[in-house]
Formats: structure tokens, sequence, C-alpha cells
């Protein structure tokens, strides 16, 4: 992918990610942008009490994902890594 489309992209993304912050925010989470991939995957971390919520799935699905693929249509697919995926990267 270019580097002037992935920067547009990834700031898309960063912009749909700070409507959803405050919610995170205040049960102690948040969410880090990790990477856009070629394939338009989309690599985030969970932090904080996200991490290791009961609800994180859900949270994911219904809340992050929903709103990136809102704010970003071309965009396929949103997938939360762990810490020892970022070791891989």
């Amino acid at each position: 992918m270019e580097l002037l489309k992935k920067s547009g992209l990834l700031i898309r993304i960063e912009q749909s990610l700070e409507t959803m912050r405050d919610f995170l925010r205040a049960d102690g989470g948040d969410v880090e942008l990790i990477d856009i991939e070629d394939d338009m995957t989309v690599k985030i971390r969970l932090l904080g009490q996200c991490r290791s919520c009961s609800m994180s799935v859900m949270t994911m699905k219904a809340g992050i994902e929903e709103a990136v693929l809102k704010a970003v249509p071309e965009v396929k697919a949103v997938i939360a890594i762990n810490e020892e995926d970022l070791k891989l990267i």
C-alpha cells in the first residue's frame, strides 16, 4: 500500500477510535492503533482493563469494529492483538 494512502487511512481510523475512547476510559481501558495491513485488516491493541474484561469481545465487535467500519468502509476487518503478537511485528 502506498504511504500516502496508508497515512490517510490511519488518520481516519484513529479518528474513529477517538469516538470510542471516552467509553473505554470510563471503565479503565483504552485502545491503541497498531497498523493497517495491505489486505485492509486493522490491528489494534486493547489496553488497561479492556485487556482482561469479560466484555472485551463485545466491546471489540459491537463498539470498536463497528465504529471503524462505519468511518472507513475500505477496512475489511479489525482484529485485536496481544503483547505476544506485538513481539512478532
